[in-house]
This record gives structure tokens, sequence and C-alpha cells, in this order.
């Protein structure tokens, strides 16, 4: 996710460009409409609930398509530890922090927040794992992107927005998890050997797993249930966290892990407009100028401008990052 690949070329180059294209674009605005299924959900069931019913509803639909294709799991003990862990990391951990922090800000401002997640896996991949090293430019990037969060979170607002402030750090230390996931994809379950489904199955099943076990300590609240409520979880769980991460996985393998990640300047826009539209949600100044602040940041920290400016330089780097789409079991983009 954090190669410096370019971004995709707006020319078809494959006969299948056209599908993946459509792939793309929904498993953006699906992703993007999760922030808004998650408040709806959180009107009648808790935030344990709401991370618990997306997982186990994504793992039941991808585990009904593995079934259907009668795709074969991995044998080898070390992919399953691999697996265990980015269930943990990928899924479990930033699924209950998001979700409870969308308790305190606007569904807006968490896609806003998630739109953090290439910065934070330029770090991890960079300071944690040390499997990419940081050009200035990058470095820059990243500090860029550190003043647009801070632009967001206003810490001029005082205490007075203290409550709102500990949900945005749990929203960043959710992007912080996705960004070690995506690092943690890289250096040690880029070469797996299985399909995008087989992967995806198991990375959404095995968190399932983990919140059936967690059952009697986070699931067993009261609940209030409408068909809004209903609908909302179907649509996080076997859209958000089912369809959605197969399509993703073949976008990764189409594209390339950093092409594919340009999902991320679609999620906030999706995710914004529906919390103002839908919501009644309101924006501050602050949020979309820190917003702007942050994809800048993404553009430095991943190459991108410097790529643009040099033509050439941009035609000889998509090479590599061809080749990078063909690994299997590479990561994709997380949903939020």
């Amino acid at each position: 996710m954090t190669t410096t690949s370019p971004p995709p070329a707006l020319v078809a180059t494959r006969p299948r460009d056209g599908r993946i294209l459509w792939q793309f674009v929904l498993t953006g605005i699906i992703w993007g409409s999760s922030f808004l299924f998650m408040k709806v959900a959180l009107e009648g069931i808790s935030p344990a609930q709401v991370a618990w019913s997306r997982l186990v509803l994504g793992g039941l639909t991808l585990g009904l398509f593995v079934l259907l294709r009668r795709e074969r799991l991995p044998r080898r003990l070390a992919v399953w530890g691999h697996l265990t862990v980015l269930a943990v990391s990928f899924c479990v951990v930033p699924f209950l922090l998001f979700s409870w922090a969308q308790q305190h800000v606007t569904s807006g401002l968490a896609s806003i927040f998630n739109a953090t997640t290439p910065i934070m896996t330029a770090v991890m991949a960079w300071a944690v794992f040390r499997v990419e090293r940081l050009s200035a430019g990058q470095i820059a990037g990243i500090l860029v992107g550190i003043t647009g969060v801070m632009v967001i979170i206003a810490p001029w607002r005082g205490l007075d927005g203290a409550q709102s402030l500990i949900a945005e750090l749990a929203i960043l230390g959710a992007t912080a998890c996705y960004g070690f996931s995506l690092a943690y994809m890289r250096r040690f379950a880029s070469n797996t050997g299985m399909s995008a489904l087989v992967f995806s199955f198991l990375n959404i099943g095995i968190a399932a797993v983990v919140m059936l076990l967690l059952t009697p300590f986070i699931a067993l609240s009261p609940v209030r249930l409408d068909l809004g409520i209903v609908v909302s979880l179907v649509l996080l769980g076997c859209f958000g966290t089912g369809v959605a991460y197969i399509w993703n996985q073949n976008v990764v393998r189409a594209w390339g892990p950093t092409r594919a990640s340009t999902v991320t300047y679609i999620t906030p826009v999706v995710g914004v407009v529906l919390g103002v539209v839908l919501l009644g949600e309101r924006l501050g100044w602050n949020e979309p100028a820190g917003a702007l602040l942050v994809f800048l940041g993404i553009l430095l920290a991943q190459g991108r401008l410097r790529r643009r400016r040099d033509a050439g330089g941009a035609a000889a780097a998509i090479a590599p990052d061809s080749a990078a789409s063909t690994a299997k079991g590479r990561g994709g983009t997380p949903p939020g």
C-alpha cells in the first residue's frame, strides 16, 4: 500500500480493466457508506455488538462464496498464525474502536480520519517492520499529514471537546492498526498462494470466530432493533465486510497495492456527503481543510507528485507495481 507506484492511468490496458474499475468504485461507495451504517446501528445496539455483527455477517457471506467455489484453505500452520494476527489487528481491534468512537463523532468525521491509513502504513512499514525506506519527500508527506490531523482535531477547542478528542484518538488508533496490519501483510503474508477470496474469508472469518468467543463479554447487552438498524447491519456486514473485501482484493491484484489504495480518496467523500444529506451532520471549516492536508500528505508519502512531474519515471515505475499485484495473498485497503 505504501510502495511508490503511480496511480492508475485513465486508459485501459487490459480487457478486465472495465470490470476492475467498477469493483474499485463500488468498493469506495460501500466502504464510504459504512460510517453511515455504523451510526444508524448504534441507535439500537452497543458498539461491541456493531463490530460483532459486521464480522459474523461478513464471515458467513465470504464463507458461502468459498463453499460455492469449492476453494481450498491453506494447510501451513505458519499461514494460519499470520492470518490470526491480521484478524485481530486488521479487524477486531479497529472495528471495535471505530464503533465506539462513532458514539461521539460524526460519521463524516470518522470517514475523514480513516483516510490517514496510507500515512499510518508508511510509518509502520518504515519504523516497525523495516520493509521500506522513506525519502525526504515521503517524510515531508508524513509531516504534512500529521499537520492535517492536528487541524482536524482542532486542539484550540480546549476541554469543551474532550470527549470527541478521545474518540478521534481512538479512530487514529484504529487507522494505526490498519497501518500495522498492511505492513505486516507485506512482511509476512505477501506470498501465501491463496486466492483473493480465501484470503478475505480467512481474514474476516478468523476475526468472526474471535468475536464469537468473546460473545459472553461483549455482545449480550439488550438491543433495540428496527428496520433501519437491521438493514444497516446487513449492508455493513454482508457487503461492507463481505463482498467489498473480495472486490478490493481483485483490484489490488489487478492494479497493485498502491494504486488500489486510491479508494481512500473516495470513501471520505461518500462518508461526508451521506452524513450531511441523510443525518444532517455539520462540518466545521477545519475538517475539510485538514482533510486536504491529509490527502496532500498521502500524495507526498506515496511519491505521486514526483511521478506526475516526471512522466518518464512514472511510466517506468508501472512495472514494479504490476509485479507486486501478482503477489498472492496481498492485503488491500481497510473499510473503516
